[in-house]
């Protein structure tokens, strides 16, 4: 494999990022909108460099949460459908308000495991990927858990969204993958319980040394951790598709990424056999 730099992300074209519920909401599950209009910044700059760039955005049952002051994710999957329900048109009619700020549109595209199994449904999203990036529009990706949450589960080991994301970079034949998290990458070892931790700039090959240094589950509001991280590295690294963890506090760090700065931990992709299309067929 050829030698690469950090200053081999700059000329990611197609960018699919994905933020979790710990980054758009509180700790007590009311929306960041700071954050969030800073990530709305953040991704709009990239599409006014003609940059092609997709959401994968979490948080519909957080947000759901907060507007019935759940202080903790409930158990019940009925609850946990009514909660993303609510929270779902909550988040894209600010995602939306946001956006138009910036003078850019969005769209919502929910997915299952059957629309993504099923070889013409999968076409068919495909083909929605393409014509919104073409006419310019900012696809907003979320699993769809109002219908069924075993959907996107029934399809891969881990049903959460960093796995969706990987998918979804797969799919669309991604540049890059970026994901936000509460946790500034891929340390030797657990930083909340190991001050002497040191964070992984880059990993080169998913061995199964950096496997074991995954920790648990992620924030009582959210379902990732970075054990579902690291398999989706294997997912958009496998395909191609260079991945980027790094903290999602200050969402603008999307543009360090971008510029090459030695931020996060960079999966590297590895290297196919042939050039993949870095386009949907029609």
């Amino acid at each position: 494999m050829e030698q690469r730099s950090r200053s081999d992300l700059k000329n990611a074209q197609r960018i699919v990022v994905k933020v979790g519920t710990s980054t758009l909401t509180h700790e007590n599950g009311k929306m960041n909108l700071i954050r969030m209009e800073r990530l709305s910044l953040a991704l709009a700059e990239l599409m006014n460099e003609n940059r092609e760039v997709i959401l994968v955005s979490s948080g519909a049952i957080g947000v759901g949460m907060g507007k019935f002051n759940f202080r903790r994710r409930p158990l019940g999957i009925g609850v946990k459908q009514a909660l993303a329900a609510v929270g779902q048109c909550e988040l894209m009619n600010i995602y939306s308000r946001l956006f138009a700020v910036y003078n850019h549109t969005v769209a919502q595209i929910l997915l299952t495991g059957t629309d993504l199994n099923d070889e013409v449904k999968r076409q068919n999203v495909m083909n929605t990927f393409r014509n919104l990036l073409d006419f310019g529009v900012l696809p907003i990706v979320n699993e769809n858990d109002s219908v069924s949450v075993d959907e996107i589960k029934s399809m891969t080991t881990f049903g959460d969204n960093d796995t969706l994301s990987a998918v979804v970079s797969k799919l669309v034949s991604a540049d890059l993958l970026i994901i936000l998290s509460d946790i500034d990458g891929l340390y030797d070892c657990d930083p909340r319980e190991n001050k002497e931790c040191r964070l992984i700039s880059v990993v080169e090959e998913l061995a199964p040394v950096i496997r074991d240094s995954a920790g648990g589950a992620g924030t009582k509001r959210g379902t990732g951790g970075m054990v579902t991280k690291i398999h989706a590295a294997e997912i958009a690294t496998g395909a191609g598709v260079d991945m980027i963890i790094a903290n999602g506090d200050d969402p603008m760090i999307i543009l360090k990424v971008l510029k090459g700065e030695e931020v996060g931990t960079w999966f590297m992709k590895q290297p196919a056999e042939t050039e993949p299309d870095k386009r949907p067929v029609e």
